[in-house]
């Protein structure tokens, strides 16, 4: 049995989906509270929950609902360890969501539209600017990629002036920033490091 989240901006946000005998299904939101989400985000290695969302918050899903009156304690390792009702008298309008603490939201400032600009991260409940330090075409690529923006045209450079500092290094293309190796509010690698910044080729809202 697999487990994972859709919709949202990074696979630590989204719809709760669960695979059962090949078939991807859902979660209804009856009884979704935190220690519920808890167990989602532990279970895919995105820190703990900070909210639990129910009416098809990251879109409605598809498949069966697999899952009502889910009742997880929050210690459990698999939410399928949880007590569940396996009847449920639910729609894809009720399906589950959640939002862990190791999302990472990113967006582009300061630039003519949402493909251009300063890379700003809102992280762990602040927003933070990019070291340049390790700032590099690969790094680059997979933040336009992931923004739906293309590729990379120019990577320039900003002050810091955000309460947070990220760093980020690729060793390939992965979907999001998130899934590369990443520090957080260390001082060691931004130091004397500009804020990061990237034109993409593509355009963005």
């Amino acid at each position: 049995r697999a487990l994972r989240l859709v919709g949202g901006r990074s696979h630590c946000e989204g719809r709760v989906e669960l695979e059962q005998e090949g078939t991807w299904g859902t979660v209804c939101d009856d009884g979704w509270d935190i220690p519920d989400a808890d167990v989602v985000c532990r279970q895919l290695q995105c820190g703990h929950a900070v909210r639990a969302h129910g009416n098809a918050t990251f879109g409605r899903g598809h498949g069966p609902i697999l899952l009502d009156e889910v009742g997880c304690k929050g210690h459990e390792g698999h939410l399928w360890e949880c007590p569940a009702a396996l009847e449920h008298d639910c729609s894809h309008k009720e399906d589950a969501g959640v939002v862990c603490s190791e999302h990472q939201e990113l967006r582009l400032s300061g630039g003519r539209d949402g493909c251009a600009g300063r890379v700003e991260v809102f992280f762990r409940g602040t927003w933070s600017t990019v070291c340049n330090s390790t700032w590099y075409e690969m790094e680059a690529t997979v933040l336009c990629q992931m923004l739906g923006c293309g590729n990379v045209l120019q990577r320039p450079s900003f002050g810091h002036t955000l309460p947070g500092k990220m760093v980020y290094q690729c060793g390939s293309l992965q979907p999001s920033l998130a899934q590369c190796q990443w520090t957080f509010n260390k001082s060691a690698p931004c130091y004397q490091s500009w804020a990061a910044g990237v034109i993409c080729n593509g355009t963005g809202s």
